[in-house]
């Protein structure tokens, strides 16, 4: 399963209008408290925050703390969304199996210099240097 979901899902929290039911929600925190959270600072102070698993959650504070307070929310109640209408919600990052393979063509000039790089990273190997650094995995 890919990182987004297949098509967005556009949850309106007015039209839900009532809490979930409270197995359901505690099903959707065990999924959303896997998800990985990424931060941005801002230049003029505070945070905004996203997920890896559902881009399009998202959520902001003055601080850190509160930031991946806020995103974790949105994601508890987008998963629960997710459940509750019958879809999947996205695997979790850790948990997903890396099974599709990519194949690039380069010149044997730029085979040797993504070696070299990797190495001087500390990688063993091109796949993992490219990973890490294109993907932050």
């Amino acid at each position: 399963m890919s990182l987004a979901l297949k098509k967005p899902v556009k949850i309106d929290l007015k039209e839900i209008g009532r809490p979930f039911d409270p197995a359901l929600l505690e099903k959707a925190r065990a999924i959303a408290n896997k998800y990985r959270i990424v931060l941005e600072p801002h230049s003029e102070g505070g945070y905004t925050g996203t997920s890896l698993e559902m881009p399009g959650v998202m959520g902001d504070g003055q601080t850190a703390d509160a930031c991946v307070k806020h995103v974790r929310e949105g994601l508890i109640v987008g998963v629960a969304y997710l459940l509750e209408s019958g879809q999947t919600p996205p695997v979790p990052a850790d948990e997903q199996i890396r099974n599709k393979q990519i194949n690039i063509r380069v010149t044997e000039t730029e085979r040797c210099r993504l070696k070299e790089a990797a190495r001087a990273k500390g990688f063993t190997d091109i796949s993992d240097f490219m990973r890490t650094t294109f993907l932050g995995d």
